[in-house]
């Protein structure tokens, strides 16, 4: 694995011409951060050596390099999931690549279903801490000394100086923002009422497909992890009702520009 992971740094160092110290990962229906990059190279997945391909509609499925406000950044269009087939070292071997180019900060985002009962439908929120119960972990199997420890501490995956930076954007710009747990899950379904309070007694705040496997490879390799969620539908008794892809992606896209905000001033201020 480590010899792929560096053959896909050294494509991409080669195809850029860059070393871009932040990373960013695109969720569903997120991918208008995007617009406020000054893109200088744009690879599609299908062309990046080892790399997988995404399947997930509202997943543009590309690496883009460029220029968001003064600072140099790689960000994924898309990005794979459990769900989809792969196992998960392929699932997080971007975020091992990313750190191969480069990368010391991380910034993820996504879509979640809300657990917290004073939370509301299009509320964003930071992610605080996580909870996993993906079935299997990105870390199993024989460990690589040159990547990270065998058994990485987890007391401080998301990055507490970013999160306070973050919250005194929104403040500045008047953008209401909530902090919480987020709990990762395999899918693709999306929860039973049974199961969103099962989530919601355990401690979670959010539930969604994504994230967690990422955030702990990236903490793994002692990256900085900024975590970022859109509330997308409401797993809260009484107020649970079918939801579709579509509509997740519909209310994403409403409360995008809020989170593009934050989520620029706040890399632009590393």
């Amino acid at each position: 694995m480590l010899e792929k992971i560096k053959a896909t740094a050294s494509y991409i160092k080669e195809r850029i011409n860059a070393t871009p110290e932040v990373g960013i990962i695109l969720g569903t229906g997120l991918g208008g951060l995007v617009k406020e990059i000054d893109i200088k190279v744009s690879i599609p997945y299908s062309e990046i050596p080892n790399f997988p391909v995404s399947t997930v509609d509202g997943h543009a499925g590309r690496l883009i390099y460029g220029t968001l406000g003064n600072r140099e950044v790689l960000a994924m269009q898309g990005r794979f999931h459990f769900y989809e087939g792969y196992s998960m070292k392929e699932v997080t071997f971007p975020v091992r690549v990313l750190k191969y180019v480069g990368v010391t900060h991380l910034f993820v985002s996504n879509a979640s279903g809300g657990l917290n009962p004073d939370w509301h439908v299009g509320e964003i929120v930071i992610i605080s801490d996580h909870i996993n119960f993906f079935p299997e972990h990105p870390l199993r199997g024989k460990n690589e000394n040159e990547l990270g420890p065998r058994f990485p501490d987890m007391s401080k995956c998301y990055d507490e100086r970013l999160r306070n930076k973050a919250k005194l954007i929104a403040l500045e710009n008047n953008i209401v923002v909530k902090e919480g747990v987020y709990v990762g899950v395999s899918g693709p379904t999306f929860e039973t009422p049974s199961e969103y309070k099962m989530f919601r007694l355990l401690g979670g705040d959010l539930v969604g497909m994504s994230t967690v496997p990422e955030v702990i490879v990236a903490r793994h390799m002692n990256l900085k992890v900024f975590g970022i969620s859109i509330v997308t539908d409401s797993g809260v008794p009484g107020e649970i009702v079918e939801i579709s892809h579509e509509e997740v992606q519909e209310v994403a896209m409403k409360a995008e520009p809020k989170m593009t905000l934050i989520m620029k001033n706040l890399i632009q201020g590393i």
